[in-house]
């Protein structure tokens, strides 16, 4: 029976979606609109995050030194060319003449030089990757710039496809006092939350907080757009399968998220014109063990859990269509080793593992948490999943749904990071390297990401000695050691490489992954401009 007060909640609901609809609809006047959903929060600022939303706002705003193709590898971009010296330690870049920012006013080598510092100064963000060596600047004319590197880094040109360059005259025009930066004071950040400083291919129009984002077309840009690109792109905060239902029905939705449930996506193909994109990026999902905290400090209780895991559920239940781990490198990427340990579920070596354990024999006293990020359904069905598993040898396994800044926080320190976190990893750069040096290598424990905390000196000697290759096949073939070693260590349970699962309005809109022309690099997935909208084909469906 429906009580009144239930039916004025349902109509309260009923309500919100109306108007959250009617808003969307009227705040654009665009003829090509391109909208999708996502996580909130959004930055704007490229160098303050590198989360899945900000990447795809930092790619469609602002212009890279050098761009990814679609096999993944670094070719010009505001940089045209560029020379390195013998040993690597020199790197000269030529500027592209007649880039324009936003404002107008043209991008320099001063303006290179002054991103590039920002990035290093403020540590945040794709700054990761550049956290084990020091690069020191050298502007020589208008259109050259020089980088100094204390060590060679054969994955460089990899790593500057997120060096987004900033208009530096804005930007120290806006600059905030006192700040966390020196004399820099704030270096824009405040300024960077709402207005944005790039020469990308769309400029930001409105940032309004929790709600969304609005870009529209710079009809300046430096390349070629085709006559069917959007005109104004919209990143809408929200995750909510109802209003990304009700929006995708009435074609105010043209793109909706990748962390949806198998179900909702197979519901959204229920409204006529929606397809569901089934396709591969260098996503891992993990389930990640502390390793310096009882009872995860120890090598045979984490193989334990590995021979109890239940893999074959994982990739046939929660993530269908997605193969299962071999190891910490996605197969998407060439730097891969297809030859490294694959763990399968296994009770009885599960508990020879445990049984060589110093925590056999007193369980009980060691309970276990698992941290899931939230608003992961299926990051949350593997973590029941595992505590079901564990209890199968008599490890007592706690789920706990975390926020995303909150996972960030705690893992920042040993003390606070939980034994098991399980959570999606992403690759920094396009090769293996994307993954060491944030996640297994030392200099990148206590920056969030790194929940294992390997803090290995042979490990650290090893990935050192990879990434100072200049030689790429010699660097791929040290990338494939350093699989095994890791894989031998288990300081993570490898569970899927993860594919993105996109719905979108196949009637009216090219996506041109549906034809995997794009980069396997974060992001890459998402630009704008090479995607196409059809407004009479909406129509159609409208009047249907």
């Amino acid at each position: 029976m429906i009580t009144k007060k239930l039916k004025k909640g349902i109509f309260c609901q009923i309500c919100v979606i109306l108007l959250l609809i009617f808003a969307v609809s009227v705040a654009f006047s665009a003829d090509r609109p391109l909208r999708m959903n996502c996580a909130w929060p959004i930055r704007i600022d490229p160098h303050a995050s590198n989360d899945a939303s900000t990447s795809i706002a930092s790619i469609n705003v602002y212009d890279a030194l050098v761009f990814s193709d679609s096999d993944g590898e670094p070719v010009g971009h505001v940089a045209e060319k560029w020379e390195v010296s013998k040993d690597g330690l020199i790197w000269t870049f030529h500027i592209r003449q007649g880039i324009k920012f936003h404002d107008g006013s043209e991008l320099t080598a001063n303006d290179v030089k002054f991103s590039m510092d920002r990035l290093l100064a403020m540590g945040k963000g794709n700054a990761i990757v550049f956290a084990n060596e020091e690069i020191q600047t050298e502007v020589l004319d208008k259109y050259t710039i020089v980088f100094h590197l204390n060590s060679p880094d054969g994955a460089l040109l990899q790593k500057l496809v997120f060096v987004y360059v900033l208009n530096e005259d804005l930007i120290r025009s806006n600059i905030k006092e006192p700040g966390l930066y020196g004399e820099m004071g704030d270096y824009g950040e405040a300024y960077l939350q709402m207005h944005d400083a790039g020469s990308g291919p769309y400029m930001v129009k409105e940032v309004v907080f929790e709600s969304h984002v609005d870009m529209v077309i710079n009809p300046n840009y430096w390349l070629p757009f085709d006559p069917n690109a959007p005109d104004e792109f919209k990143m809408i905060g929200t995750k909510e399968t109802v209003t990304i239902r009700a929006l995708l029905a009435q074609r105010e939705l043209e793109i909706a998220d990748e962390y949806q449930t198998n179900e909702t996506y197979k519901s959204f193909e229920e409204i006529e014109g929606i397809k569901v994109i089934n396709y591969e990026q260098p996503y891992l999902v993990n389930i990640m063990l502390n390793t310096k905290k009882p009872p995860t400090d120890d090598i045979h209780f984490r193989k334990a859990m590995a021979w109890a895991m239940d893999y074959g559920a994982v990739v046939d239940h929660i993530y269908p269509g997605c193969p299962q781990a071999r190891g910490p490198i996605p197969q998407i990427l060439n730097s891969h080793d297809p030859t490294v340990f694959q763990y399968h579920r296994d009770l009885d070596k599960a508990m020879e593992e445990l049984k060589k354990s110093k925590y056999y024999g007193q369980l009980d006293k060691y309970p276990i948490e698992v941290h899931v990020i939230e608003a992961s359904p299926a990051h949350e069905q593997c973590g029941i999943l595992f505590m079901s598993n564990m209890a199968d040898i008599g490890i007592d396994v706690k789920v706990v749904i975390t926020p995303w800044l909150t996972y960030l926080d705690e893992n920042k320190t040993i003390e606070t990071t939980p034994n098991c976190s399980i959570a999606q990893s992403p690759v920094y750069y396009a090769e293996a390297g994307g993954i060491f040096d944030y996640k297994y290598s030392s200099y990148g424990a206590g920056l969030g990401y790194q929940v294992e905390w390997l803090l290995d000196d042979k490990f650290d000697t090893m990935f050192n000695d990879t990434i100072q290759t200049m030689d790429r096949e010699e660097r791929y073939a040290k990338y494939g050691k350093l699989q095994h070693y890791i894989v031998d260590l288990c300081p993570t349970i490898f569970l899927v490489y993860k594919n993105n699962m996109r719905p979108y309005q196949s009637e009216y809109v090219y996506y041109y992954v549906a034809d995997k022309k794009f980069s396997p690099v974060k992001g890459f997935d998402f630009i704008v401009r090479d995607m196409r909208i059809y407004p009479e084909k909406r129509q159609k469906l409208l009047n249907k």
